[in-house]
C-alpha cells in the first residue's frame, strides 16, 4: 500500500512538473507576446525561424521595437531585403548564446560567445546587466528551448569591411596629423582628426554601427566641449588608438 501511495506522489509530482513547464518555444513566445513584431519579421527574413524553434536550449537577447527604431534611417528597411539576408542573420545570431544562461548567471561573466562567433560583453552592476551597450529591461522569460531577456538597443557585431574602412580612416588621419601636431599645429591637428571622426561615423550610418564609432563618437563630444586645440587633439588620439589596439 505504501508502495502505491508513493508511486501517485510521485506521478502527481510529475504531472505538475509537467504542467508547469514552458509549452512555447522561443519564437512563439515571442510572436504570442506582441512587443517582439520587429524582431520576429526580421528572424523570419533570415530564415532563422526553424533554428530557434530547434531543441535549443538558447539564450536570446531580444531587442524591443524601440531598440530597432534607434537604428540609423534606413538601416532596418536595408537588413529586411533579401540580398541582406547573410548579414541580418549575422546580426540576429550575435542575439543568441548556445545554452540557457540566466540573469543571475550572466552576472558573473564578463563575457559569452554568441552563435554568430563573435563574443557580446556582459557587465553587471548592482541589480542593473548591460550587455555590449543595451541594458536588459527584463530578464528571465522562460521558453520551452530557452530563455529571453529583453534589451533596449540592438546589439551589433563589428563587421571586417567597416572595421577594415574604419581603421584606414584613422591611420590616414594619425599619419596626416601626427607631423603637424609634433610641429606645434595643434589647432589644424585637432581639425584632422575631427574629420576623421565624421567620417567614421559616416560610414557607419549607412551601414551597420561599429563599437569603434561608439568610442569616436563620445571622444568627439568630449573635444568640442574643449577650447583648447592641443586637448582635443589629445582626445581624439586616445579614441583612435583605443579603437586601433582593440582590432588586434
Amino acid at each position: 500500500m505504501k508502495k502505491v501511495i508513493a508511486s501517485i506522489i510521485s506521478l502527481v509530482t510529475m504531472a505538475s512538473l509537467v504542467v508547469g513547464a514552458p509549452k512555447k518555444d522561443i519564437v512563439d513566445t515571442a510572436v504570442e507576446a506582441g512587443s517582439f513584431k520587429t524582431l520576429v519579421t526580421a528572424v523570419k527574413a533570415a530564415g532563422l525561424v526553424d533554428t530557434l524553434k530547434g531543441e535549443g536550449p538558447f539564450t536570446v537577447f531580444a531587442p524591443t521595437e524601440q531598440a530597432f527604431a534607434k537604428l540609423p534611417k534606413g538601416t532596418l528597411e536595408s537588413l529586411l531585403k533579401p540580398e541582406n539576408k547573410d548579414t541580418l542573420a549575422g546580426i540576429l545570431t550575435y542575439h543568441v548564446v548556445a545554452g540557457k544562461v540566466k540573469a543571475k548567471q550572466a552576472a558573473k561573466l564578463d563575457s559569452a560567445k554568441t552563435v554568430n562567433g563573435a563574443e557580446i560583453a556582459i557587465k553587471a552592476s548592482g541589480k542593473s546587466l548591460t550587455i555590449n551597450n543595451a541594458m536588459v529591461i527584463k530578464a528571465n522569460i522562460k521558453t520551452s528551448n530557452g530563455i529571453i531577456h529583453v534589451i533596449d538597443t540592438v546589439l551589433i557585431p563589428e563587421t571586417k569591411k567597416v572595421s577594415s574602412n574604419t581603421n584606414h580612416i584613422i591611420k590616414q588621419a594619425i599619419h596626416k596629423g601626427a607631423p603637424m601636431f609634433n610641429s606645434g599645429h595643434h589647432a589644424q591637428t585637432a581639425a584632422i582628426y575631427m574629420k576623421a571622426g565624421n567620417e567614421v561615423l559616416g560610414q557607419c550610418s549607412s551601414s551597420v554601427c561599429s563599437n569603434a564609432a561608439n568610442t569616436i563618437k563620445t571622444a568627439m563630444h568630449r573635444a568640442k566641449a574643449e577650447h583648447c586645440p592641443t586637448s582635443q587633439a589629445w582626445i581624439m588620439r586616445h579614441a583612435f588608438d583605443k579603437v586601433l589596439a582593440s582590432a588586434h
